[in-house]
């Protein structure tokens, strides 16, 4: 009888693998942030972002929505305690030596938590809350971003808007396939990061448990474009959620698997291109 073949993923013996942060904060603002610049620009059109909005943006990485929104004027600050790369660009783009905003006062950077982003005393506080990194992401990202607001809303004044953003069905979401890969590979215990498929109701839930009171939502199509396979694997990975696979199967592995799931959303010409929908809902601090 012919012995039948098993492939297996093996435990990654080696040490865990050596990611330069800089070039990973890097691939993050160069190829992946930009792809949801539509959410960013959508929300900012509805809720009128302007000269007279003190925008407080709760993970707020590299900054890219923060620089929107400043260059509508807004007076913006941005707060985030977990890749400080990433807040080093966000610095590089919004602080006084920056080009090219209308804001009517310096944005504030902050590495700390949303306490440490309070208004001075006697300064009015914020009128827009953002959480734009969307959930239905990570196993636990949930229950991250209810912390989040539960520290942040006591900043902003009554009746103020503030944003969720979250992955859309997985059937509406192309990317989804490829994310499989990150929870497909990871080791269970290694993986609170590991991509999970959203479910309708995240947000509302996220924030009636925050006392926050739904009013209206919305969903923005934000495809992923790349401008080939390598383009693609370098934004993905520089997500994060493909790290606990990383550290299982090694990095040659994960590569292998994300550009064989990739190749489905190849076009001719080389480029990637992977359909998204995204969903925000705007909820109101108590009156």
């Amino acid at each position: 009888m012919t012995p039948t073949l098993v492939r297996q993923h093996l435990p990654h013996a080696g040490p865990a693998p050596r990611v330069d942060p800089c070039a990973r904060a890097r691939d993050w603002a160069e190829i992946q942030e930009r792809m949801l610049v539509p959410l960013y620009e959508a929300v900012h059109e509805r809720l009128e972002v302007g000269p007279g909005t003190r925008l407080l943006g709760l993970g707020c990485g590299s900054g890219l929505a923060l620089l929107t929104a400043a260059s509508r004027g807004a007076a913006v600050t941005g707060v985030d305690t977990r890749v400080p790369e990433r807040l080093a660009l966000a610095r590089e783009r919004l602080l006084p030596e920056s080009r090219g905003t209308r804001a009517r006062t310096d944005p504030r950077i902050v590495d700390g938590t949303p306490e440490d982003a309070a208004a001075a005393p006697g300064e009015p506080g914020y009128n827009l809350v953002t959480a734009f990194e969307p959930i239905g992401c990570a196993t636990g990202d949930a229950e991250r971003l209810g912390e989040l607001l539960a520290a942040a809303t006591p900043l902003a004044g009554r009746g103020t808007p503030v944003v969720l953003a979250g992955w859309g069905p997985p059937e509406r979401c192309a990317t989804s396939s490829v994310l499989r890969v990150a929870t497909r590979l990871a080791d269970p215990l290694r993986g609170a990061r590991s991509w999970r498929p959203a479910l309708r109701d995240d947000l509302e839930e996220i924030a009636q448990r925050a006392g926050l009171r739904p009013d209206g939502s919305g969903r923005v199509a934000c495809p992923f474009g790349y401008a080939d396979v390598n383009n693609a694997v370098r934004g993905l990975l520089s997500t994060g959620l493909f790290d606990p696979a990383i550290t299982a199967t090694g990095q040659e592995q994960v590569d292998k698997e994300v550009t064989e799931a990739l190749h489905p959303h190849v076009r001719q010409d080389g480029t990637v291109w992977m359909p998204n929908v995204f969903r925000y809902l705007i909820a109101r601090t108590p009156q």
